[in-house]
C-alpha cells in the first residue's frame, strides 16, 4: 500500500504572509510618520494650510532662541535627577523586598502600584498635596511650625519637585528590574562571601553591585529614555511653568504643535530631542564594555 502523502500546509511564502500585517502596521504607524516628521521639520505648517518648505530656518531659529537653551538645560537636569533617583531608590527597594518572608508579595505590589497608575491622576493628587494654601503637606508642616516653600510656584525648586514626583511614581518599575537581577545572582557566591568574613556592606558594594552591572546598564538605558519623555506630570502639575522652569523638550514639542500651531518648528524640536537621546544611548553602549560585565 502506497504511503499517504503528508499534508503540507505551508510554503516558502508562508512566513512573509504571516508577518505582512505587522509590516503594514510598522510602515503606517512607525516608519512613514518618522519620515514625514523629518520632512516637516524643514517646513512651515500650521495644520490648516499646506506645508511650505523653508529649508533650515526652523533649526536656525531654534538654536538662536535663548529659551531653547533654558529648556534644554531643564531637560538635562530632570534627566540627571530622575535617572539617579530612580536607580538609587529602585535598588534600595529591591534590596528591601528581596526577602522570602510572609506578606512580601503584598509590599512588592503596593510599591509597584504607582507605576501602573495614570500619570495625570498622580500629578493631580500631588498637586493637591503640594498646594500652597490647601495642600496637605503645607498643613502638616504648619502644625510643627515650619513654613512650607512654594513647591510648584518657585522657579528654583519646581523642577526638582516634579522630578521627585516622577521618581516616586517610577521607582517601583526599576525595583522590579533590580529584583530580577538580584535573584539571578547565585546564592553560592553570596554564601562564599559570608564564609570569607565579608560584612553586609562589603557584600553589597564588592559582590552584589558589581554582579548587578548588566542589570544596572539596562536600567540606566531605560531610565534615560523615560526621563526624556516626561510629559504627563509636567502637563498636569505645572504646564511648563513658572517662568519656563519646568518646560522640557518634549513639552515644548506639544506646546508649539498644538498651542502655537507651529508644527514644523515642533518637529524640529522633536528631532533635536531624538538626536540628544540617541547620542546619550550610543555613548552608554560604547562605555558599557568598561563597567557592565556579564554574569559568569
Amino acid at each position: 500500500m502506497a504511503e499517504k502523502q503528508k499534508f503540507k500546509w505551508h510554503s516558502w511564502a508562508t512566513p512573509y504572509i504571516l508577518i505582512f500585517p505587522t509590516l503594514i502596521g510598522l510602515f503606517v504607524f512607525r516608519l512613514i510618520p518618522i519620515v514625514s516628521s523629518f520632512v516637516l521639520s524643514f517646513s512651515n505648517w500650521n495644520l490648516i494650510k499646506d506645508p511650505v518648505f523653508n529649508g533650515l530656518e526652523n533649526y536656525k531659529e531654534l538654536f538662536s532662541d535663548p529659551d531653547f537653551w533654558v529648556i534644554l538645560g531643564n531637560t538635562l537636569k530632570i534627566t540627571v535627577g530622575y535617572v539617579v533617583g530612580g536607580m538609587v531608590f529602585g535598588l534600595l527597594l529591591a534590596l528591601l523586598v528581596n526577602n522570602k518572608i510572609r506578606g512580601m508579595n503584598f509590599f512588592r505590589a503596593a510599591i509597584y502600584m504607582p507605576v501602573i497608575t495614570s500619570s495625570v491622576a498622580v500629578g493631580i493628587v500631588w498637586l493637591r498635596i503640594l498646594g500652597p494654601k490647601y495642600g496637605i503637606l503645607d498643613y502638616l508642616l504648619k502644625m510643627v511650625g515650619i513654613t512650607a516653600p512654594y513647591w510648584l510656584q518657585d522657579p528654583k525648586i519646581a523642577l526638582w519637585t516634579v522630578t521627585f514626583v516622577q521618581v516616586w511614581k517610577m521607582s517601583g518599575y526599576y525595583m522590579i528590574l533590580f529584583l530580577a537581577g538580584l535573584q539571578s545572582i547565585s546564592t553560592d557566591v553570596i554564601e562564599a562571601s559570608v564564609v570569607d568574613g565579608a560584612s553586609p556592606r562589603q557584600r553589597l558594594f564588592r559582590v552584589i553591585i558589581p554582579m548587578l552591572s548588566p542589570t544596572t546598564f539596562f536600567v540606566f538605558t531605560v531610565a534615560i529614555m523615560d526621563a526624556f519623555k516626561n510629559f504627563e506630570l509636567i502637563y498636569a502639575m505645572t504646564k511648563g511653568g513658572p517662568q519656563n522652569a519646568t518646560n522640557t523638550l518634549v513639552y515644548s514639542v506639544y506646546v508649539n504643535a498644538f498651542s502655537y500651531f507651529r508644527v514644523g518648528y515642533a518637529e524640529t524640536i522633536a528631532w533635536v530631542l531624538m538626536a540628544v537621546v540617541g547620542s546619550l544611548t550610543l555613548v552608554n553602549f560604547y562605555v558599557k564594555k568598561y563597567w557592565a560585565q556579564p554574569l559568569e
